[in-house]
């Protein structure tokens, strides 16, 4: 399985509302799926686990079973692998650019 193939997954597993929002729910602390579907009460709770498992296969949620519950943690670091391989090195050349505009303008 290639880079590209992972960073596929975590694509598609961000590109849904609802699996942003469970990403965002768990920031701050695990939470059981039990909780979890108390956030969505729109939704049944096989249809919040079906976005559970897209989360655990793109590697940004790591369950955890403890007894009867599970617990979902957030893993960040594929998101952050995101960051370092698209998000910093494009804003990086979008600011200088930006910097080279700036300096153009005001020496003018």
């Amino acid at each position: 399985m290639s880079i590209h193939d992972d960073f596929d997954r975590i694509f598609k597993a961000l590109a849904h509302g609802v699996r942003r929002q469970i990403l965002d729910d768990l920031k701050d602390q695990p939470l059981t799926t039990g909780a979890l579907c108390d956030h969505f009460v729109d939704l049944d709770r096989c249809t919040v686990m079906q976005h559970l498992k897209v989360l655990e296969e793109a590697g940004l949620v790591i369950a955890e079973r403890r007894g009867r519950e599970r617990w979902n943690h957030l893993n960040a670091m594929p998101i952050q692998d995101i960051h370092d391989r698209w998000i910093g090195p494009h804003a990086a050349a979008a600011a200088a650019q930006l910097a080279r505009f700036k300096q153009a303008v005001e020496t003018q």
